[in-house]
């Protein structure tokens, strides 16, 4: 979807779902729920909800478990847990508004008594909400289900390749489908001595954009004080509401009567779009973004390489480059002796 809107796509997966084998607890919590059924049942997501019903298949306990959920009313954190319980022919009797645990468990503790309830929580692949020891505390009787577990990625080297791209200056949004997944990603970067400088970009020019509000709740936990977040958690409405909040961050400028409008590393000047590289669109944002001002090339290796003490030849060749790129548009990089460079109108 992001790649349809022309954006380039950099990919850094910070978490794995790994499946529980049957004697990780699946099979014992779903032979005490057959035995005994439950009164209630929080579905607590799609993917979780689908690969139980499953593993009590591989186990003959399929119908069973069925048998014995189909009594119980079913609350669903969200859509998809609450469609992989309809599509198992259990009937929802609610669901979260917001689609948050938090909010899932406060309904459950508004009931008057929970003297003796008995509760199926099918658990997600993190640590319990605080919340469950409040419902155990009225008197609940509280089986986890545990189906999967969140770990970080056996390979690091795509997430800590992002982490460097964000750090110097190439990226211009990281997306986040979940809370593990934004925890994750900050531990890797403190891991890769990042972490500040991760912070500073995420704090500045680097969207930090969070599918829902849980996830976007960990992100002001971790002191991402402005994270951008869908009205609706859902993978098509981040990415809509990533691509109003690009549009919106565009910039433009007016460099001697020629337009130069900034659209991350998408780069129009007037009104015609300039087919640059990674770099030497870093490189004309930087000079655009102060027109007839001297960078030197040590300022330029900052912004650009994330290295004041590159070789100053890097800085040569792009420039060259970018002045053949931008010839046709009455615009030119000047090189001031000594100086720097400077983005002026004209040939």
């Amino acid at each position: 979807m992001l790649r349809r809107r022309g954006a380039e796509v950099i990919h850094g997966p910070s978490i794995r779902t790994v499946p529980l084998a049957a004697d990780e607890g699946v099979r014992t919590a779903t032979e005490q729920l057959v035995a005994r059924p439950p009164d209630l049942v929080i579905a607590h997501t799609g993917i979780g909800m689908r690969s139980w019903l499953a593993l009590a298949d591989c186990h003959g306990l399929g119908d069973s478990l069925i048998e014995a959920l189909a009594g119980a009313e079913v609350l669903a954190r969200g859509p998809k847990a609450a469609g992989a319980a309809l599509s198992a022919g259990l009937e929802v009797v609610w669901r979260a508004p917001t689609e948050t645990m938090a909010e899932v468990i406060e309904h459950v503790l508004a009931r008057p008594s929970l003297d003796g309830l008995r509760i199926a929580l099918q658990c997600d692949g993190g640590k319990l909400d605080d919340g469950i020891a409040a419902v155990r505390a009225r008197g609940a009787d509280v089986v986890e289900v545990p189906v999967y577990r969140w770990h970080a990625p056996d390979d690091l080297r795509p997430v800590e390749r992002l982490i460097e791209q964000t750090v110097g200056g190439r990226v211009h949004a990281l997306t986040f489908t979940s809370s593990p997944a934004l925890r994750n990603f900050l531990a890797a970067a403190q891991a890769a001595g990042h972490d500040d400088r991760v912070r500073a970009a995420l704090h500045g020019d680097v969207a930090a954009v969070c599918i829902g509000p849980v996830c976007a709740a960990s992100a002001r936990a971790a002191g991402i004080a402005a994270p951008v977040v869908p009205a609706r958690a859902r993978m098509g409405s981040m990415v809509a509401c990533l691509t109003e909040h690009l549009a919106d961050r565009a910039r433009t400028f007016d460099v001697d009567g020629v337009t130069v409008e900034l659209r991350g590393v998408g780069v129009v000047v007037a009104g015609e779009r300039v087919e640059l590289s990674e770099r030497e669109a870093l490189v004309l944002r930087a000079l655009a973004e102060q027109p007839g001002v001297v960078l030197s090339k040590s300022q330029l290796l900052s912004r650009c390489w994330g290295d004041p003490s590159a070789d100053p030849h890097l800085v040569e060749v792009t420039v060259a480059r970018v002045r053949r790129r931008i010839a046709e548009h009455d615009l030119t990089v000047s090189t001031v002796h000594r100086r720097g460079y400077r983005l002026i109108g004209g040939p």
